[in-house]
């Protein structure tokens, strides 16, 4: 499942900068970058985002009051510090996470993987697939086509398609690469064991 992400940053450069790091990222996608606070909860929901990375700077000094009701509105939505300058601490409290200004891509590549992890490992909690939806899973992850599937399990064509289907439905992820990247997160296969 894919992270729909909106920036919120003044700076032009800072926030297309941004956008071309998370987007180069697989389970990533920006789906909007906006200058101010000003229409962003009506872009959160007309985007169906659920992360929102914002410098915290365009929130003055109303920056607790506006995150607990964007969070009343938006439970769903992640809430990620964008830092630019030096900022007291407790500005930053609440936020999920921070991305500074000086982090290297790298830095932020790593953050926003460990950001992926977290939230695919607590969606995984909810998700309760079977042992042999699993099984059918960790197939698919390694690359294995349907009838290949049934003819190693010993099962139809018919029953392989039924536990896909499950396990979309479960997970919500369609594609192949969507499955590997979760099956990944959530320990099933090792990075080794794919083609």
């Amino acid at each position: 499942m894919r992270n729909r992400v909106i920036i919120c940053e003044a700076s032009e450069i800072i926030a297309n900068g941004l956008a071309e790091i998370i987007d180069s990222m697989a389970p990533f996608d920006v789906v909007a970058r906006l200058d101010s606070p000003e229409h962003l909860s009506e872009k959160v929901t007309t985007s169906d985002a659920n992360l929102l990375v914002i410098n915290p700077m365009l929130l003055g000094f109303h920056n607790k009051e506006f995150v607990m009701q964007f969070s009343k509105e938006h439970a769903n939505v992640i809430l990620i510090a964008l830092v630019t300058a030096a900022l007291d601490h407790s500005m930053l409290s609440p936020f999920s996470r921070v991305i500074e200004i000086h982090d290297t891509r790298a830095k932020v590549i790593s953050k926003m993987n460990e950001f992926a992890k977290n939230e695919t490992q607590k969606k995984a909690e909810d998700v309760e697939l079977s042992k042999r939806e699993i099984d059918v899973l960790i197939a698919v992850a390694k690359g294995m086509m349907n009838k290949e599937i049934a003819d190693q399990m010993n099962i139809s064509i018919h029953t392989v398609i039924s536990h896909r289907k499950n396990i979309t439905r479960k997970t919500g992820i369609k594609s192949v690469s969507g499955l590997t990247v979760y099956a990944l997160l959530n320990n099933l296969i090792d990075e080794n064991e794919l083609i």
